[in-house]
């Protein structure tokens, strides 16, 4: 027996000894541009490797079927049978998002899926991140439209998607809410230079997938921050621009250390005098990174954050300002004693955020896998403001005599601050196999707020006591929601998707707001939020969607403020085609949103440049949204977009003068029935990459009621970007040299305003003709 054993065992060591080794080689390019360090592994071997500055890779195996796994932020996966040494070439423009190792299955969304999406890869970041925040380098996606207070996309900035204001876009990072519970705005000026910690995004246009967090009444936008490396590098990037405009920004990665540990972060400045006059922005950010890897498990604990300081620039100016001066700034004016103009200059807007997030992904086998996440996030602040000629009573002031007459009136510097607290848990668990991919997800998130105020300068009163407040509210919010959805394979060609969340939130205020009201609210909410749809694939270049979707939202708390609002519904139905060859790619979808008690904009702002709301009965948006991609030769890429929309307020009413008056059927406000982009990329050299990029925007109004005064012009901007990457450069393993000029032909335009019928109209100018220029060394 024993000798039996023995020539059986060394039948197999000469077998193996015996097997023929092969060699799996090739380039991994983007559209022409060669990747470098994108990962290549052999599923299940443990072989693997990266490819080098010329996107080339090379592995030794052993005779066999294989799955090859390309993972470069996005993966792909091929089928390799390998008999002889063999050439393969790989082109990852269109591979997937890797959604297994960054906790984001639950909520991104794949070509399988009948979601309308889009996705931006850190390599088109990259391109035009010079200082500018997320919202302006998202300007040239489908049906997106950017807006800048300071008029240069340094600042206070935001987006609407679908003529949606912000407040309405769900945005999560690492799946974890990043909207404010209360106002359910994202305010990415705390999070300065966030974009050179962003690996891709994916904007999901109308309701998407169920997620944690704010409901996605016009997009869902879900960010994923820079994934692991496996070596050591580091980069230092500066940049500067017209308006003074600077950014410094260093990072570093330790790379993998014992194949398990990897340590990365990131320090960033900030500074830009703004487009607007005195709109000037300082904004200090960090990223900080500790990630332990497995071959079943992804830990990750993640701390981000920053200082903010920025003088008002959300005032506005109206039209003869417009015409006459368009960069001018009437925040902190006031006049001295002498009786001249004056403008204080500490009427400023401060605030610090921090985020800490701790992410557990794990593999129990082929089919099950889990992610759990914990968070916390302190943010804290206020905005300081010149008032003049401002009532005692109205801060708590107490009036006094001189020279034998009442003064209860005074010019006086005040603060309104802001402290709050947002933390709870989100988790999923996900099976999937050949023919079933499900999800059973959900979160729990608790908001604890308090807003108050103080005066720390009068010009007669007595001042109060240093910790005595005029007004003071706090603020709780809850909200948990569990959601099960999954994808059915029916047959090769058609699967089905079906998604089911049960939302619940309460929110409560105690306490008095600035203007002496009494402000108690108690108000729960639960929303059921099915959506379903199929897709069909007859070919391997052709896929045609379709889709329904209900969401419901609760007010804001300015909604609360400003009125007594009802919650928002939304019936969404997408039919959409895709279709993709080497040469030709396109997207294009029709959409029908059908809203109850949508909260439109009214056109009006409150005192900190917030737009005011009111529900509008029954409204729809309809749209067909069309983009592609077209490859002209192998150096020239095309990349159009265009959404075509109709917006309606249907027998809308609105109070005018105190009365109630019927409009009948009006646009929506601020949703332009035209929305086009365009980028043209060629690369005449290798590392040399020449972008022209446009954009058009329709004429809108800023008002519901269609009146004359609130209409916005058309625009039609063009942008010119160029970026050089000079790879193994001495001293560096790549010197890149970046150079953006915005609005080449200085076209004068407003992307945002506002409109009172007794005042008049608000706008925002954006900047004309300038420029930004940026050296990134990467060691």
């Amino acid at each position: 027996m024993k000798n039996v054993l023995f020539f059986l065992g060394l039948l197999f060591l000469s077998s193996q000894a015996f097997s023929q080794n092969y060699t799996l080689s090739g380039k991994v390019t983007d559209r022409q541009t060669p990747l470098q360090g994108l990962s290549v592994f052999a599923v299940g071997t443990g072989t693997g490797t990266q490819t080098d500055e010329n996107g080339d890779y090379s592995l030794q195996l052993k005779e066999g079927r294989y799955t090859i796994l390309y993972s470069f932020g996005n993966r792909k996966r091929i089928q390799v049978n390998l008999t002889e040494d063999k050439v393969l070439d790989v082109d990852m423009s269109t591979a997937e998002e890797v959604l297994d190792e960054v906790f984001l299955s639950s909520v991104r969304v794949s070509s399988d899926e009948p979601i309308t999406y889009s996705n931006l890869s850190n390599e088109e970041i990259e391109d035009r991140n010079l200082g500018q925040d997320i919202p302006v380098l998202m300007n040239y996606m489908p049906n997106v439209v950017s807006t800048s207070d300071a008029g240069a996309g340094v600042g206070y900035t935001g987006i609407r998607v679908r003529g949606s204001d912000a407040t309405r876009v769900n945005v999560t990072v690492n799946g974890i809410p990043l909207n404010d519970a209360e106002s359910q705005g994202v305010f990415w000026v705390n999070m300065g230079d966030f974009a050179s910690s962003v690996q891709n995004l994916q904007l999901q246009r109308g309701v998407g997938t169920s997620t944690s967090g704010a409901g996605a009444f016009g997009a869902s936008l879900n960010i994923l921050t820079d994934r692991y490396q496996e070596e050591a590098s580091a980069q230092l990037a500066n940049s500067i621009g017209s308006y003074n405009t600077f950014k410094h920004t260093l990072e570093f990665s330790t790379g993998l250390m014992d194949n398990h540990w990897e340590f990365a972060g990131r320090a960033s400045k900030i500074r830009s005098d703004g487009y607007i006059d005195r709109a000037e922005s300082e904004l200090k950010s960090y990223f900080l990174q500790g990630t332990y890897v497995d071959d079943n498990t992804l830990v990750k604990a993640i701390s981000f954050g920053g200082t903010e300081t920025t003088y008002h620039a959300w005032y506005g100016i109206d039209g003869e300002t417009l015409r006459e001066n368009r960069r001018y700034n009437p925040a902190g004016l006031y006049t001295d004693d002498d009786g001249n103009e004056q403008f204080y200059d500490e009427q400023t807007d401060n605030y610090w955020q921090d985020h800490y997030q701790l992410l557990w992904n794990q593999d129990y086998n082929e089919y099950w896998s889990s992610n759990i996440a914990l968070h916390y996030t302190k943010g804290r602040g206020y905005y300081q403001e010149y008032q003049s000629n401002q009532d005692f009573m109205d801060f708590g002031l107490q009036p006094f005599m001189a020279e034998g007459e009442e003064v209860n009136t005074s010019d006086l510097v005040s603060r309104e601050w802001l402290d709050n607290d947002f933390y709870g848990t989100v988790f999923s668990l996900n099976y999937e196999n050949e023919k079933v991919d499900a999800v059973l997800g959900g979160g729990w998130n608790r908001y604890e707020g308090d807003h108050f105020g103080e005066v720390i300068y009068t010009l007669f009163a007595r001042n109060n006591n240093p910790d005595e407040t005029y007004y003071d509210n706090v603020a709780l919010k809850t909200d948990f929601n569990i959601y099960g959805k999954a994808t059915f394979s029916i047959t090769e060609e058609l699967a089905a998707y079906g998604d089911l969340q049960l939302r619940t939130i309460n929110y409560e205020t105690n306490g008095i707001l600035d203007d002496g009201r009494n402000f108690n609210v108690d108000d729960s909410f639960e929303f059921f939020n099915p959506k379903a749809g199929i897709t069909y694939q007859p070919n391997d270049k052709s896929q045609f969607y379709a889709s329904y979707a209900r969401a419901h939202r609760e007010p804001t708390r300015s909604d609360y403020e400003n009125g007594d609002p009802e919650a928002e519904e939304l019936n969404d139905f997408e039919l959409g085609w895709r279709f993709n060859s080497p040469a030709f790619q396109v997207n294009s979808n029709l959409y029908y949103m059908d809203y109850q008690n949508q909260l439109v904009l009214t056109g009006g702002i409150d005192d900190v440049g917030a737009f005011v709301r009111e529900n509008s009965g029954n409204s729809y948006r309809l749209g067909l949204e069309i983009d592609a991609t077209v490859r002209i030769t192998e150096n020239l890429w095309v990349r159009p977009n265009v959404s075509l929309s109709r917006n309606k307020n249907v027998d809308f009413v609105s109070t005018l003068d105190g009365e109630l008056v019927e409009y009948g059927e009006t646009n929506i406000s601020f949703s332009p029935e035209i929305v086009a982009g365009n980028i043209i990329s060629y690369m005449p050299v290798n590392g040399l990459e020449l972008k022209w990029l446009s954009k058009y925007v329709g004429e809108q109004y800023m008002s519901n009621t269609e009146a004359k005064g609130s209409k916005l012009g058309d625009y039609f901007i063009n942008d010119f970007n160029v970026q050089y990457n000079w790879r193994n450069a001495p001293l560096f393993e790549s010197v890149i040299l970046t150079g953006l000029v915005n609005n080449i032909f200085g076209k004068e335009y407003v992307s945002n305003g506002y409109y009172d019928p007794a005042y008049g109209a608000g706008y925002y100018p954006q900047a004309t003709t300038n420029y930004l220029a940026g050296l990134t060394l990467k060691f």
